[in-house]
């Protein structure tokens, strides 16, 4: 395991956790979401990094026959790619969101969005 990516991780985490509570600003809040995610992120790599081993490529660097000694499980990595995907895809769903909030009321504070209607 990488320890000083999964600390980084577990940071970033508890950084986004912190902005998403304390923040009353739309923005910021989505801001500190993406930090938190970036936090699992990292964290999901650092619990699939194995020393001393190598990418999940079959090449002629790698024997068929040594690949499940040598190379490092690919699922990790592809989960956080996938992860990475959706991140930004709800990053944006929630900028927008935010847009139209603005136009609406023209403030991006949290507190002034009490109705359930608009």
């Amino acid at each position: 395991m990488d320890y000083i990516a999964m600390t980084t991780g577990f940071i970033l985490i508890l950084i986004g956790l912190f902005g998403a509570l304390t923040n009353r600003n739309i923005l910021r809040m989505i801001v500190a979401f993406t930090v938190a995610d970036t936090g699992v992120n990292l964290v999901i790599v650092g619990v699939g990094y194995m020393r001393g081993r190598t990418a999940p490529i079959l090449d002629s660097a790698v024997a068929a026959a040594d690949a499940v000694a040598r190379i490092i499980d690919p699922v990790p990595q592809a989960l956080v790619l996938t992860a990475i995907v959706i991140g930004v895809g709800v990053t944006a769903l929630m900028l927008a969101y935010a847009y139209k909030l603005y136009e609406k009321k023209h403030t991006l504070d949290i507190a002034k969005f009490t109705e359930l209607k608009w």
